[in-house]
């Protein structure tokens, strides 16, 4: 049932500050997402700080996929991080993010399989190759987004196949709906999202992609990829009725941002080369109102 694997011991290295482990996944997230303190303002307060290690580990991790240039070292750096995470689960780390990470694994029985679903995306990506067709994007997805939410349901209390499921499809959709968003910024890395079958089928070249043209063809591809997308929040969204209200809202908030970020596409006919579509200061906080005040997704 859900995600099956080694579960931490319960065990920790002795001496070391659990709060000061913390306090560091807090600034690294706080430091990285802008949106770290208003969304989670939305969860309950004792589950915060095991929101900011979860994404503390990720991010580090997503770092050195992303950052490091040679991809020899940036290989090596994210084996050295496993063995961080393994030796998190028997008790023997000793780094700050992972003192942390011991006590939510711990404290919320969390299994060691999601983390290490998120190390094959990040590997994925120092040797990335593009995709072929639309079900081996969605087997990247299924590394790269959807252990996130499992990993939320986890801090809830929920391990059930049926919420995982649900919350698999809106994590994709999340996930697409930022590759859809920064087209532009991840072919400059060498990076095309787009599944190769789908570019075919429009008649759009990466030649065309390369030279960031904006045709009907283009268009078309991207109202295609976008309407699938709300396709996949449409399906996750029951999840909201199937968690309590904290953790509804905190679905809702994010669906919302997604889908607000598929109408700005909309808006602008999915010219992602002369603009990025973002959501402003205030659309974030209209959503957030919007999601404390129960209003209609």
């Amino acid at each position: 049932m859900g995600d099956t694997a080694i579960v931490a011991s319960g065990a920790r290295a002795p001496g070391l500050d659990i709060d000061a482990g913390f306090a560091e996944c807090e600034r690294i997230a706080r430091a990285h997402y802008e949106n770290f303190s208003l969304g989670s303002h939305l969860l309950p307060r004792h589950l915060r700080r095991h929101i900011a290690a979860i994404y503390a580990y990720a991010r580090t991790a997503d770092d050195f996929a992303d950052e490091e240039p040679d991809r020899g070292r940036a290989g090596a750096a994210l084996d050295r991080w496993e063995g961080e995470l393994e030796a998190c689960y028997a008790g023997g780390s000793r780094h700050p993010i992972f003192v942390a990470l011991a006590e939510t694994v711990r404290q919320f029985e969390i299994p060691i399989e999601p983390f290490r679903r998120l190390l094959t995306a990040f590997r994925t990506d120092i040797a990335f190759t593009g995709f072929q067709t639309f079900d081996e994007l969605g087997q990247y997805c299924a590394h790269s987004a959807n252990p996130i939410g499992h990993l939320v349901l986890y801090l809830f209390g929920y391990r059930d196949d049926e919420r995982q499921v649900r919350a698999d499809d809106i994590c994709t959709a999340l996930q697409l709906t930022n590759f859809w968003q920064d087209l532009a910024g991840d072919y400059a890395k060498g990076r095309v999202y787009v599944p190769t079958e789908d570019l075919v089928r429009f008649g759009y070249s990466e030649a065309e992609l390369a030279a960031r043209r904006v045709t009907p063809a283009f268009r078309a591809l991207m109202a295609f990829e976008c309407e699938r997308t709300r396709v996949l929040f449409a399906r996750g969204l029951p999840l909201v009725d199937m968690v309590e209200p904290r953790a509804a809202r905190e679905i809702q908030l994010f669906a919302r941002g997604g889908l607000a970020i598929l109408d700005r596409l909309a808006a602008v006919d999915y010219d992602v080369f002369t603009v990025r579509p973002t959501l402003s200061r205030w659309a974030k906080a209209g959503l957030v109102v919007r999601t404390l005040l129960g209003s209609p997704t």
